[in-house]
């Protein structure tokens, strides 16, 4: 039996795939703002967590109103692994088979399966053990325990570093506004907005996948686990600083402003 080539193209570009989009940058947006609110709260000193998505999950789990929030979290989650996947595996951004048009594809489908595991992650604290998450540290002594699992930890942290100076750049050339609908952006009088958004919450990015992947990298070169790092502890190294709460309180704006755009993206983004 043949594959149906057009039922493929026609399903990659369906407006339930735009949807589920526009559902996920929703969540995505809700999922930073919810880490940039609680590291605000530290830098303020009234109380809150300076931690990353996943400890985000874990602390709803622990409130009543939380399991209701979950779920609407792993559904959001789900929809934007599945646009995402609908970019790789369908091609619905008409990218091509040539080497850049994999090259991206291949990104989308990293997003894609992050997000399902975020989505898993926050029904399995539906449903499951609540307990402390697993630091660092340990998992990086994991991948130590693996053929090359030195080299591993090096590209990782390498990975990681690129990823952030590819956030300042986007940061700072302005290519955040690269799939917004300028157009409508001008006639509803958002551009500033998003642009200060943009700005901030990929500069915010930078900083702190930046700082993960350096520690992963002295992780490995060392070969020390406990040199490894995740966004929870770059966010307490920054209040650790001279002036952390100011430092604490930028990058935590930052993610605010992350998640803002994300937001702003499920509304102005062509999808």
């Amino acid at each position: 039996m043949g594959v149906d080539v057009g039922a493929i193209k026609r399903l990659g570009d369906s407006d339930w795939v735009e949807r589920l989009g526009r559902l996920g940058l929703v969540t995505k947006g809700v999922s930073f703002g919810i880490v940039g609110v609680l590291a605000i709260l530290v830098a303020l000193g009234v109380g809150g967590a300076a931690t990353d998505r996943e400890g985000a999950l874990r602390l709803l789990s622990k409130e009543w109103y939380g399991l209701i929030l979950l779920v609407a979290l792993g559904l959001g989650f789900g929809a934007y692994a599945a646009w995402r996947l609908a970019q790789a595996v369908l091609d619905r951004d008409d990218e091509g088979t040539d080497f850049e048009g994999w090259a991206k594809r291949a990104g989308c489908l990293a997003k894609g399966v992050f997000y399902l595991g975020l989505s898993a992650l926050a029904f399995s604290f539906v449903t499951g053990p609540r307990g402390e998450s697993r630091e660092e540290p340990e998992r990086t002594a994991r991948v130590f325990e693996l053929p090359f699992g030195r080299w591993l930890v090096l590209a990782l942290g390498a990975g990681l570093i690129a990823y952030g100076l590819w956030n300042g750049y986007r940061s700072f050339s302005g290519k955040f506004r690269k799939h917004m609908k300028k157009g409508q952006m001008d006639r509803e009088d958002v551009t500033p907005l998003v642009n200060v958004v943009g700005f901030l919450g990929h500069l915010a990015r930078m900083v702190l996948f930046s700082m993960v992947g350096l520690f992963l990298v002295r992780a490995g070169w060392q070969h020390d686990a406990s040199e490894a790092i995740g966004f929870d502890e770059a966010l307490a190294k920054l209040a650790q600083r001279d002036g952390g709460p100011l430092w604490l309180g930028a990058a935590a704006a930052g993610l605010f402003a992350y998640g803002l755009f994300s937001v702003l993206q499920a509304r102005y983004r062509d999808i």
